[in-house]
């Protein structure tokens, strides 16, 4: 992958906190929900509860699509990126263990109180790998996207 390119992406996934996400439903319909996520390059892992949808369709079918992006007054500063990737749940304790308590509160440190005493039971980690990221950049013009396949090289690259 381009290194400008990866920076460009990683500085898009520090930037921001929320993402939408796209899973589909047992019945083939899509469903987008709002979720917070931290990241690591360009690994990216969030939360939801053991028993919600999104989790149901998760264990039906891991392909995911997902936004970042935020809201602009200017159009050629729309940027954003759109990710395929795969969703995999995470279950090694010491991984949940430091997205959850390590991570989280480095991107989220209003979420300290809400974390202490955090009955864990209830609670489900994805892991979503990235295979191909669109960078979306009006300043080069309308709908401008720079589209990239990603390697699990550039997933480990920080």
């Amino acid at each position: 992958m381009d290194a400008t390119l990866h920076a460009k992406i990683l500085k898009l996934l520090d930037d921001h906190r929320i993402l939408t996400l796209a899973t589909l439903r047992p019945d083939g319909w899509p469903q987008a929900t709002t979720v917070g996520y931290v990241n690591q390059g360009l690994t990216l892992w969030f939360m939801t509860g053991k028993d919600t949808q999104k989790a149901r369709n998760l264990a039906h079918d891991n392909r995911v699509s997902l936004t970042v992006d935020h809201d602009t007054a200017q159009p050629d500063a729309i940027t954003g990126l759109s990710m395929a990737a795969r969703a995999f749940p995470v279950t090694d304790e010491t991984t949940i263990q430091k997205i959850l308590f390590a991570e989280l509160p480095k991107k989220y440190p209003e979420y300290g109180p809400m974390m202490t005493g955090l009955d864990m039971s209830g609670i489900a980690v994805f892991e979503l790998r990235p295979e191909v990221i669109s960078v979306l950049d009006y300043s080069k013009g309308f709908a401008h996207t720079d589209e990239v396949a990603v390697s699990a090289a550039d997933r480990a690259a920080a």
